[in-house]
């Protein structure tokens, strides 16, 4: 099996199962792209979505240390225009998913941590 298509495969799902959503696309721990199903002309470079989205995880993760409130779970940014949220898919990958502005948060949320759980699980396979 090819992982990437079955990651592919499941960003693609979570765009179904949340029309809200714009985009997601998948990376390494370290910035690598692995996978994206961003809509054309959102203005976003993958690459550097994938570089910031490492960078954001990291922090994250330290943030969530200094304040001693467990494990991470999500990373939520929104702005005037949208919603970008990260979620940690297993020790290895990140899942950055980008939502319009009068996305639902909550199925955002809950979305997002199931497809970050299945690409986990996937990226355990390999």
């Amino acid at each position: 099996m090819d992982l990437r298509h079955d990651i592919h495969r499941e960003l693609v799902v979570l765009r179904e199962r949340a029309p809200e959503i714009t985009g997601a696309l998948t990376c390494t721990v370290d910035g690598m792209l692995v996978t994206t199903d961003l809509s054309t002309g959102n203005g976003t470079g993958t690459e550097q979505t994938a570089a910031l989205t490492s960078a954001l995880l990291s922090l994250s993760r330290k943030m969530t240390d200094l304040a001693q409130i467990g494990r991470l779970e999500e990373t939520l940014v929104s702005a005037a225009q949208g919603h970008t949220a990260c979620y940690a898919a297993g020790p290895t990958l990140v899942l950055t998913v980008l939502a319009g502005p009068g996305a639902n948060l909550g199925l955002l949320r809950i979305e997002g941590r199931r497809a970050a759980d299945r690409i986990a699980a996937i990226a355990g396979r390999g």
